[in-house]
């Protein structure tokens, strides 16, 4: 990223009061954060299981922006290698705190401590609306760096289509300085990194955590107004 990163997205003060913040935006809805963190990890192991040779328990997994690590307690034993890297040294001694059997590392929002063409799957949850817009292009293009070729980069955000998911945002204060990207704005920002996009799906139209859901989430993926979405493209071999 650039030589001067804007750290806003850093929050010093995330680790212990994330989920607690999350969960009073929430609740005026009736819903839990670990519906989504849930849901999210069955989508990742879903793509996955349709896009990596070999499924999930082949794949060697990065989790960019992964904070205090929420949503690895429900994706490690799902996948061959789960590893997480985050700007805030708070919240990575926080993950390592909770899930203890993964590795975590702090970097400096510029550029990722891994090596070119790492990881078979690299993902950043709800992370990009808190990047400064000027910095999406070098954020995606640090995923390329450390995809392997033929690997899969997945973004998951928030869909500002959806007026229920603009409602949660503006309660959550940790989310004052979101700037909300339509799917359209990361596909074009994959495309110009050089990935090929490979899919994008709509996701929790159906508040509700079950199997069943998840399969409405595959049926109605195309409709633009699911609470979050998932926009996944693949570094050429």
């Amino acid at each position: 990223m650039s030589d001067t990163p804007d750290n806003r997205w850093a929050t010093d003060a995330y680790p212990d009061e994330y989920k607690q913040d999350i969960e009073r935006a929430l609740a005026f809805t009736g819903l839990e954060m670990d519906l989504f963190t849930r849901g999210k990890a069955d989508s990742i192991v879903d793509l996955l299981e349709r896009l990596h040779p070999g499924g999930a328990k082949a794949a060697d997994c990065l989790d960019i922006g992964c904070g205090i690590g929420n949503l690895h307690p429900f994706l490690r034993t799902r996948v061959s290698r789960l590893r997480g890297a985050d700007i805030s040294a708070d919240a990575i001694a926080t993950a390592r705190r909770l899930n203890p059997a993964i590795d975590y590392r702090v970097h400096d929002g510029r550029r990722l401590p891994y090596d070119e063409n790492t990881f078979d799957f690299c993902s950043t949850a709800c992370v990009m609306h808190h990047v400064p817009p000027p910095q999406w292009p070098e954020f995606v293009a640090e995923a390329w760096r450390v995809t392997k070729p033929g690997g899969l980069f997945a973004v998951y955000e928030h869909n500002p289509l959806n007026p229920m998911t603009r409602v949660v945002v503006c309660r959550c204060p940790f989310d004052h300085d979101a700037v909300l990207l339509r799917a359209r704005r990361v596909l074009a920002l994959m495309r110009q990194a050089g990935f090929e996009p490979v899919l994008r799906q709509y996701l929790f139209f159906v508040p509700i955590d079950a199997p069943w859901a998840r399969r409405v989430d595959r049926l109605l993926g195309w409709l633009p107004i699911g609470a979050q979405y998932v926009v996944c493209g693949r570094k050429p071999a």
